[in-house]
């Protein structure tokens, strides 16, 4: 696992207040892909993935230090994940008919391309520079974000395979795997979120902006030389009409119930925001390696990254909240709630909304067994995401237009 990707609260706070120097020159360095830990970016993404820092915090620090222009395209890097997580939630079918895909392919593909696929994620596919990334990306469970468009530009256009399950390989190895952001990105490398404009790895580009040492083996480099790579054929599976977004409320309202805290991986800082002055009598949050391992086939990195940031934030909140806090690891974390909601006498059970992704995809079946217990689920969204969430309706750059005057207004740097 990277040891420069932080996984706690502290970590990240520490990270960042070392990168803040950097923000004025990250535009001009974002794009250069060199040796691990790769000082131009911020390497934040696992710990913003979690909420172990939120954007408001980073927006709100750096509108704080820096003129809006001069910080604009860290500005706009930070809220790229915001637009993927509220394109996404409008559109959750391209969610669930991904995951779909990556059953449906994994059965019914051929032996001998589901071998292939296993040598390029492995890093043998026989081009020594895309084998170096895919030895980073499994050594360490990071990449900078444009060795992951050239790899995944490779893995579709070059070698002909299935955009679904290189997005799966991604979400199972990557620390800061996010639903949205990385089945989108992979999307939008196929050509499917901007219909027909596919991203096209090029040689010329790696020499510009790669390391000497990514490149320093040439073999196989062929493959990937300018105009050598064309676009494959990818084939839209899921509907992606635009929903209304899901309503939640952005504030608790006491009720004088027994409240319980439930914990996620979605939004680990409970103790800002929204759910500050809340009043639990229990706090809990559970990790199952089982479901992990069975449904999503995750590596054993990011499977104990999850373990780490749930436990992280689990310490904060009892601390915060001066009530026990518990980390369960059941085998199923329904099973786990529901016990623990009973032991614990609850009326009701507080949480962030999770966004589209594994822990919404629970919901449903929670909430039909905490109503049988007569016990009320209540999900509360922070309101920067709901308004975020809301410009997400398009593409990116209307997105952005409309953000950018928010984020120039005095609210934007004080966090509010």
């Amino acid at each position: 696992m990277d040891s420069h990707v932080p996984l706690t609260r502290c970590g990240a706070l520490a990270a960042w207040a070392a990168f803040l120097p950097e923000v004025g020159v990250y535009a001009c360095r974002r794009s250069y892909v060199g040796q691990p830990p790769h000082g131009g970016v911020s390497r934040l993404s696992a710990a913003l993935r979690h909420r172990l820092l939120t954007e408001d915090e980073v927006i709100s620090d750096t509108l704080r230090t820096y003129d809006f222009h001069a910080a604009g395209k860290w500005l706009q890097e930070v809220c790229w994940r915001r637009y993927w997580k509220g394109w996404l939630e409008m559109r959750p079918d391209v969610w669930t008919s991904w995951r779909r895909r990556v059953h449906e392919l994994s059965v019914t593909l051929p032996a001998d391309v589901m071998r292939r696929a296993w040598a390029v994620a492995s890093g043998a596919s026989g081009v020594a520079c895309m084998d170096a990334i895919a030895r980073e990306l499994n050594s360490t469970g990071y990449l900078h974000n444009h060795a992951r468009m050239w790899w995944a530009s490779f893995w579709i256009h070059a070698e002909g395979l299935p955009w679904e399950l290189g997005a799966d390989w991604f979400f199972r190895q990557l620390l800061d795997a996010d639903p949205a952001s990385n089945t989108l990105s992979w999307r939008w490398v196929a050509g499917l979120q901007t219909v027909g404009k596919p991203y096209l790895v090029r040689l010329c580009n790696l020499e510009k902006y790669a390391g000497a040492a990514l490149l320093a083996d040439r073999r196989g480099s062929g493959r990937i030389a300018d105009g050598a790579v064309q676009a494959a054929p990818v084939e839209e599976f899921a509907v992606t009409a635009r929903g209304p977004l899901p309503g939640f409320a952005t504030a608790f309202t006491p009720t004088g119930r027994r409240i319980g805290l439930w914990l996620h991986a979605d939004d680990l800082l409970p103790e800002r925001g929204p759910l500050e002055n809340l009043k639990p009598v229990a706090i809990a949050g559970f990790s199952s390696t089982r479901s992990y391992q069975h449904f999503y086939k995750l590596g054993v990195q990011r499977i104990n990254a999850l373990h780490t940031v749930l436990g992280d934030g689990a310490a904060r909140a009892g601390q915060h909240f001066q009530v026990p806090a518990h980390v369960g690891h059941d085998d199923d974390p329904v099973t786990g709630l529901m016990l623990w909601a009973g032991a614990n006498s609850l009326d009701e059970v507080v949480a962030f909304a999770p966004t589209v992704g594994p822990v919404r995809d629970m919901v449903p079946r929670l909430q039909r067994h905490l109503v049988a217990a007569n016990v009320r689920l209540t999900l509360i969204r922070r309101a920067s995401d709901t308004h975020a969430f809301g410009l997400s309706s398009a593409g990116f750059f209307p997105f952005w237009k409309k953000m950018s005057r928010h984020l120039e207004t005095p609210a934007a740097s004080s966090g509010a």
